[in-house]
């Protein structure tokens, strides 16, 4: 470290500023082997000091935690400690990105300071839970292990917690290279990367990714590889609602996050998972300034009784929400379907998106044919229905009715893809928004 704070003080826990990938970062260290890396009263001030300063030097924050939370041998002042590491922690929130690193155990209040922290990375022997085996047994009666019960695996797919996984050298490298894409403090700019892929480079083989046939699936990574810097994408909780592509990437040099529906998995419909894992991304990304590209396919929300009583307005509402506070630039890009619900959640004009384009293979509509020829013609016969279906397939899912309308920008070539996204970024470099004042929004959490 560059500069360690509270070097004489007692305790295990080390704070200082250092410098990681050529960025000079907060990196505050809780990994201590002694006690299972338990925190003391002094291990919980030495965490507030790493973050207060992080703060007033408008410094990026790095975590890196194994322990197994507050010491029993010091009763509540323990407690009392990670308590203030917590509000400070939520302090930093929006103002300077807070990355955690779990290389070990994290368990009770430590597992509360990685769920606020923004980015996760968790080796994949490492595992994290509010509540223990022995409570969750003597509580439920159920039997489980540390692994089963909040291990990495079950984070990165299941919780959403882990916004990556990989082995126990790994982690610090992974923050790294997340770091790259985020500026110090939420009042610089995000980093421009030096890239000798041509501005205008064509990119045909994205539109030849589509298949032939409207319901067909393909990985919409592929694509979004095709139209980034070097082919480099940078994804965040690939395994958590898979529906939904979120990540870093750069595009003619500037940094940017891209949210994407994924086809390969449930047609690339939202559900509750994929509307909490799209906001958090918009969310996150507006508060750091880096640019937002949404590309679109997607039929709509997904239906069924379940997701309806767990919520699905609620947590629909969450994306909504975020793309509609957004104020970073924004540019969307039809691909082919959207619909309904979905088509005004993932950035549409509606929701006060900057560019909004669209290929000649978009389908902008309420809902596709079949589904309106079922509503609007029941009852008809089934030559009757396939004549509805063929006339509503001419009128509507075209792009180019929207764009008369004004809903859609431009209708573009697919090939014109990257060069259209780089030069609407230019175009962007200079968008401000004043900022209503008010004590704070009621987020649909």
């Amino acid at each position: 470290m560059d500069l360690q704070l509270r070097a004489g003080a007692s305790g295990h826990v080390t704070a200082g500023i250092t410098a990681l990938g050529g960025r000079t970062a907060m990196l505050i260290s809780a990994d201590s082997p002694h006690r299972r890396g338990a925190l003391s009263p002094a291990d919980s001030e030495t965490i507030v000091a790493g973050l207060q300063t992080a703060l007033a030097k408008r410094l990026p924050v790095v975590l890196m935690l194994s322990s197994s939370g507050a010491d029993a041998h010091y009763g509540v002042a323990a407690l009392h400690g990670w308590g203030e590491a917590a509000r400070v922690l939520v302090r930093c929130s929006g103002v300077v990105p807070v990355l955690a690193g779990v290389t070990g155990q994290a368990i009770s209040g430590i597992a509360l300071l990685i769920g606020l922290s923004d980015i996760v990375v968790m080796s994949d022997d490492a595992y994290a839970f509010v509540s223990g085996p022995v409570p969750v047994r003597e509580m439920t009666g159920v039997a489980i292990g540390p692994d089963e019960l909040g291990g990495a695996p079950i984070h990165a797919s299941a919780s959403g917690t882990a916004s990556a996984v990989t082995s126990a050298d790994g982690v610090a490298e992974v923050l790294t290279e997340i770091l790259s894409y985020l500026p110090s403090h939420c009042d610089e700019l995000p980093p421009f990367f030096e890239t000798s892929d041509p501005r205008n480079r064509p990119t045909p083989g994205a539109g030849e990714i589509l298949p032939s046939v409207p319901t067909g699936a393909y990985d919409v990574r592929d694509i979004i590889t095709e139209l980034v810097d070097e082919g480099c994408l940078t994804e965040l909780r690939a395994e958590w609602a898979p529906n939904l592509v979120t990540g870093f990437a750069s595009l003619g040099g500037y940094c940017v996050g891209v949210v994407a529906n994924q086809p390969m998995s449930i047609a690339g419909t939202l559900d509750i998972a994929a509307s909490q894992k799209g906001a958090r991304f918009v969310n996150f990304c507006d508060a750091f300034g880096l640019p937002l590209i949404t590309l679109v396919d997607t039929p709509g929300f997904y239906p069924g009784k379940d997701l309806e009583w767990r919520g699905m307005i609620r947590h629909g509402a969450q994306l909504a929400f975020a793309y509609a506070r957004a104020t970073v630039p924004r540019v969307a890009v039809v691909l082919r379907k959207s619909y309904g619900g979905a088509y005004i959640v993932m950035d549409s004009k509606t929701m006060g998106n900057d560019v909004y384009l669209a290929w000649p293979s978009a389908e902008l509509a309420v809902m596709g044919a079949s589904q309106a020829a079922q509503i609007l013609r029941r009852g008809a016969d089934e030559s009757e229905l396939a004549d509805y279906v063929s006339d509503y397939e001419d009128t509507y899912l075209n792009p180019y009715v929207a764009a008369e309308r004004g809903y859609v920008d431009s209708v573009i070539d697919p090939a014109d893809t990257r060069r259209e996204l780089i030069d609407t970024l230019d175009m962007l470099a200079t968008k401000r928004e004043r900022l209503r004042q008010r004590r704070h929004d009621n987020a649909p959490l």
